[in-house]
């Protein structure tokens, strides 16, 4: 699957961390995303600082609308994580092409996989070809 679903019209996505408007994304997870509830704001800092990372931006008024980080050694493994998409732009396939921007940006690395956990989400990248883990048994977590 190499396709990458179409950015509504309006919209452009970014990697360019000084884009960011860092205070909204950590509004955003640590009060409204259920894996990031309470997040200290140092704490987004630092994963920000140590991620790739992709906005996604009202082309007309450049504010930020969405949000995904990447944690890879962009040679074979990545963890895509934080993907969130304010609540006023939500139904407009914008989290589908953002998630499939992230995978397409990945693919010259050579990076193997891509991981992610999801409570909810699992129709959405599966429309990307995320799927369950084949062989759950052979993974293991270590949680601190």
């Amino acid at each position: 699957m190499t396709d990458i679903p179409p950015l509504a019209e309006g919209y452009e996505i970014s990697t360019d961390a000084a884009r960011l408007d860092r205070e909204r994304v950590h509004r955003w997870l640590s009060t409204d995303a259920y894996w990031a509830i309470g997040r200290a704001r140092e704490k987004q800092e630092e994963a920000i600082a140590g991620s790739l990372n992709f906005g996604v931006y009202d082309t007309a008024s450049g504010e930020q609308v969405a949000y995904a980080r990447v944690v890879t050694d962009r040679a074979t493994f990545a963890w895509l994580c934080d993907v969130y998409v304010d609540p006023a732009v939500r139904g407009k396939g914008i989290g589908t092409a953002l998630v499939g921007a992230v995978r397409e940006h990945l693919r010259p690395y050579g990076v193997r996989r891509i991981l992610l956990a999801t409570h909810d989400a699992h129709g959405v990248y599966a429309k990307l070809g995320f799927a369950a883990l084949e062989t759950p048994e052979h993974w293991m977590a270590l949680y601190l």
